[in-house]
């Protein structure tokens, strides 16, 4: 360990060089490397976190660079797993970094989790983050929840030391009609680094035993007026009789082979001719860009056009995120079990980014 790199923050009275030994020994799990994962990520590294595991499998659109400031306009098109790996080495070269260039699911959530110390949830979705709270009660691990809504962000420590579960707090999940439109649930490009640092802070703390934790308690932030508060929760007994993943966590625990890049997607284009695109997005949507020869059908009239569909063909199917397509292709897999369906990976958004 050089411990002149790491001088200012052993030369802390309450830190010390042990701390820094607890921090080198350390192994953290950052689920998603977007958001709230870039500064929780850079400053893991940079503090000295012996081992760092990264979950992801997005590419850098146009669209991330407000807000995950480790990405430039010439990462765009590229994985973000590749880009963030080589500037975090050019930042920290002692750290162990391991990648998973996957998406986290039922089929491999326990297998990643296991050799990790600590789970940070960097997500941006539901039914991962449900997924992350029972793979961690199984395997009993902590995990640092993160979330952003509007101008106000969310911190809390779940699983730790006998404390609450994120079932305590959160008992079921929502429904899609109750999540924010991906059109509509914007993000301030700053908010997410603030969350972000919380949720790296929160870790260092829990390694290295200094400070208190979020135990049983759900930081409230807002940005507009500078304001914090915490609300206190318990531990409910019963969520802690989870013994076994369930088989579905919603539109993230569909079969891997059921997401397509937008990469992949083209090279079918180029080598097919034409593949069949199913468009979800509304009309608007569909008129202000879409991809040639593609087939508009409105998410909300899906179950009355399947007459629409050749269901004898693979079906592609593309919204404006990637949210609505996936809810697409889960209501086409529960009416026809056996047709072949992929859900583009970051919808247009990316598209638009990769093929301008």
């Amino acid at each position: 360990m050089d411990s002149n790199r790491y001088i200012r923050q052993t030369a802390l009275k309450e830190f010390g060089p042990q701390a820094q030994i607890k921090l080198m020994k350390s192994r953290v799990l950052v689920i998603g490397a977007g958001g709230l994962g870039v500064p929780v990520l850079q400053y893991l590294n940079a503090m000295g976190v012996g081992t760092l595991g990264v979950v992801e499998r997005d590419v850098v659109s146009i669209s991330n660079l407000h807000r995950q400031v480790l990405y430039t306009e010439k990462d765009i098109g590229k994985s973000k797993l590749d880009v963030a790996f080589k500037k975090l080495k050019a930042q920290n070269s002692a750290t162990r970094l391991r990648g998973y260039d996957t998406f986290l699911m039922a089929s491999n959530a326990l297998e990643i989790i296991k050799d990790y110390d600590i789970v940070i949830d960097a997500s941006d979705n539901f039914p991962t983050r449900y997924l992350i709270n029972d793979a961690c009660v199984i395997l009993k691990k902590p995990f640092v929840y993160g979330g952003l809504q509007g101008f106000e962000g969310q911190v809390s420590i779940f699983n730790f030391k006998g404390g609450p579960t994120y079932r305590c707090l959160f008992p079921n999940m929502p429904s899609i009609d109750e999540i924010p439109n991906c059109n509509i649930n914007g993000v301030l490009g700053v908010l997410p680094g603030i969350v972000g640092n919380l949720q790296a802070l929160e870790t260092i703390k829990m390694i290295t035993g200094i400070g208190e934790v979020l135990k049983g308690k759900l930081l409230l932030y807002n940005a507009l007026d500078q304001s914090m508060q915490k609300i206190t929760f318990n531990l409910q007994e019963e969520n802690l009789n989870i013994f076994a993943l369930n088989n579905s966590y919603g539109i993230v625990s569909a079969s891997p082979f059921s997401e397509i890049t937008v990469d992949e997607l083209k090279q079918l284009i180029n080598s097919q001719g034409s593949v069949q695109i199913i468009d979800v997005r509304t009309l608007e949507e569909f008129e202000a860009y879409k991809i040639p020869n593609s087939v508009h059908i409105p998410l909300n009239e899906l179950e009355n056009r399947y007459h629409d569909i050749d269901l004898k063909q693979p079906i592609y199917l593309i919204c404006q995120s990637g949210k609505r397509s996936a809810v697409a292709l889960e209501q086409l897999k529960n009416q026809f079990s056996e047709i072949a369906l992929y859900s583009v990976r970051g919808g247009i958004n990316t598209y638009v980014a990769v093929c301008s």
